[in-house]
């Protein structure tokens, strides 16, 4: 990979990826926080920086997945390629509650309509979504590379 990435979780670049996906409450009207499913995730990002644990207790399922809101495609497959680089690709370690991962299925609500199944690796991850969602894959794929 061009720039090799360190891997780790960037709280910064997740909170900025989050803050551009955020629909804001000149459109929301008012803040849904952890009903929304950006507003949870920065909820969790907030947890992080606040005291960094790599578990969020019962993320998985509190990610909000009746969250219909629209969000723009582009800012969402920016933040799931960004967030693929923050894993460490644990495979058979990996953690449904992991951070990342809760952080990652709300993404996929937004962009998909459901939570994706992961098995700790971000490439075998990106040949899923290319398989499912071919139209959504190239983007995340290449900024994930890149």
């Amino acid at each position: 990979m061009a720039g090799e990435h360190k891997k780790g979780l960037d709280a910064e670049l997740v909170w900025n990826d989050l803050q551009c996906c955020c629909r804001s409450e000149a459109a929301c009207g008012q803040c849904q926080k952890e009903n929304c499913t950006i507003g949870y995730a920065k909820e969790c990002i907030r947890e992080y920086q606040k005291a960094p644990k790599r578990e969020v207790a019962d993320g998985t399922e509190r990610v909000p997945t009746t969250d219909f809101k629209v969000f723009d495609a582009v800012e969402l497959e920016m933040g799931i390629a960004h967030i693929l680089k923050e894993c460490k690709d644990c495979k058979e370690d990996h953690v449904e509650n992991c951070i990342i991962n809760v952080i990652r299925n709300c993404y996929e609500v937004g962009l998909f309509g459901d939570v994706l199944s992961y098995e700790g690796s971000a490439l075998q991850y990106l040949m899923k979504v290319k398989e499912d969602f071919p139209e959504k894959s190239a983007q995340i794929a290449e900024i994930y590379m890149h």
